[in-house]
């Protein structure tokens, strides 16, 4: 269904399992009645349920927390429907002996089903395919059975499945036999860091992996904004005082805010910045050690002083002796530089970037940490103004970027499409001439990637180590999106 369809009904559901099919955790539910495959409801989170026993004994207990809260969540006021469902299969549960098999597959425990058969005999399952729903929809309606009536129609379509087709397809076919979880260990690791997510960011993205990887969401993460990086969106503002928002700094004040925001920047981007060398009077603004000496004078203002070049060959010297000629000299400043200050810069072998292209490196950096590499940085750090230069450095690394994102994409697609578990060089190399590749790549170097993807380091993909290296197979295990 690509097009959109109209329903005016919704299936009422305990909140915790509503909470548990809007995250791809399930794909089940269970009513009292059995319903006709392909009917399509609301899903609607009701504080009361069919539950029979306590909720710590009711559901599983990596799911516990997430069942408490959705319960305080609930309001008494209104309903909230937030996503929609079609029934795509609907099976009787009479067979207690598969109870054991089937609860590790579910957010129920063995004893709550069968306390559920034991009291109320009809019990059917319900396969479910669930589709976000574009915006929040509340009614102030309250439930009295397992269905209500919607005060307005409801506008839905498939644009937003919480489960790719493959992922449901899989799922589907796990619980129609009763096959066991594959990873029980990574849902009591999930479990066990669920409680970190809202005040560790890093336990946040480790969640989302877990859960991609387990097919409990989507496989396209979405990045949040990491709140310590806010930052970086100062760098240009704070060199550049014809941007910035309010411009009552003294040029000293200035001039120090920049430069605190200019080390920060180069220690984010991977240099060792020393502390010996801090600026002031007569003092060096920046000097890095690490990989390469690198000697930087920082500019804030509305233009970059012609003195600047000057300066920094005198302060350079008088601090670094014979050891300033083998640095890399930089100056980051505002504005675009003179014609004098350009020739300045040649005839000292100094570069000159612009505040917006030190900011740009520093998002790059920010938004795919491996992605700066400073040794191949320093062969675009040539004498003159080089943003153009370090444009072209970042041009390079985001299409390297997209490459590897696309051949991860490829390998997932071309297993899913197969059936097969993994998939050799060959056979991947030739897949990629018909993906709309972005660029062409020959079977050895398309290997050097897919070993640098199955890395320890990095594993978005992993390896079979074959006799040769031609004879390597590969399979997927987590995304790279492209934001």
């Amino acid at each position: 269904m690509n097009n959109s369809a109209v329903i005016n009904t919704a299936i009422c559901l305990p909140a915790p399992d509503v909470e548990a099919l809007i995250q791809g955790r399930t794909i089940m539910a269970m009513s009292k009645n059995y319903i006709v495959p392909e009917r399509q409801f609301g899903l609607y989170s009701m504080d009361s349920s069919i539950n029979v026993l306590p909720v710590e004994q009711y559901y599983q207990t990596n799911f516990l927390a997430n069942a408490k809260t959705a319960f305080a969540q609930v309001s008494v006021e209104t309903i909230s429907i937030k996503a929609w469902v079609r029934c795509e299969k609907c099976e009787p549960l009479h067979n207690t002996e598969s109870l054991s098999a089937l609860s590790p597959l579910t957010i129920w425990t063995t004893e709550a089903l069968k306390e559920i058969l034991r009291q109320r005999h009809n019990i059917f399952l319900l396969y479910l395919r669930v589709y976000q729903l574009p915006k929040l929809i509340t009614h102030s309606i309250k439930a009295n059975s397992q269905f209500i009536y919607l005060n307005e129609p409801l506008t839905i379509s498939e644009a937003k499945p919480v489960l790719n087709n493959h992922t449901f397809a899989q799922r589907k076919h796990q619980l129609e036999n009763r096959q066991p979880p594959l990873h029980p260990e990574l849902e009591e690791l999930q479990s066990a860091i669920a409680s970190l997510t809202i005040s560790q960011p890093a336990a946040k993205q480790l969640d989302d992996y877990i859960k991609i990887f387990l097919g409990w969401g989507s496989d396209k993460l979405i990045k949040q904004p990491d709140a310590n990086l806010a930052w970086i969106n100062d760098i240009a503002k704070l060199g550049d005082r014809s941007i910035e928002l309010e411009d009552k700094k003294t040029n000293h004040q200035a001039g120090t805010d920049f430069e605190i925001i200019a080390r920060r920047s180069l220690d984010f981007l991977g240099f060792k910045v020393e502390e010996n060398y801090k600026g002031g009077a007569g003092g060096l603004d920046l000097f890095c050690s690490q990989p390469y000496p690198l000697v930087c004078e920082c500019k804030a203002g509305k233009s970059i002083p012609d003195r600047a070049v000057e300066e920094l060959d005198r302060i350079g010297r008088r601090h670094l002796k014979e050891n300033y000629l083998q640095a890399v000299r930089l100056i980051i400043g505002p504005g675009q530089p003179t014609k004098n200050l350009k020739e300045s810069a040649q005839i000292s072998q100094i570069s000159i970037i612009n505040v917006m292209t030190l900011q740009k490196l520093v998002e790059l950096k920010a938004k795919y940490p491996g992605a700066i590499n400073l040794v191949e940085l320093k062969q675009y750090l040539e004498p003159g103004q080089i943003d153009y230069k370090i444009g072209e450095y970042i041009d390079k690394a985001e299409r390297e970027i997209k490459l590897r994102s696309h051949i991860i994409e490829l390998v997932k697609n071309y297993l899913q499409n197969s059936g097969a578990e993994s998939a050799g060089v060959d056979a991947l190399h030739g897949a990629y001439f018909g993906s709309h590749p972005p660029q062409p790549l020959k079977t050895v170097e398309m290997h050097e990637i897919l070993i640098e993807l199955s890395s320890p380091l990095t594993g978005y993909l992993g390896r079979i180590k074959g006799s040769n290296w031609n004879s390597d197979r590969f399979y997927f295990l987590r995304n790279f999106p492209i934001n």
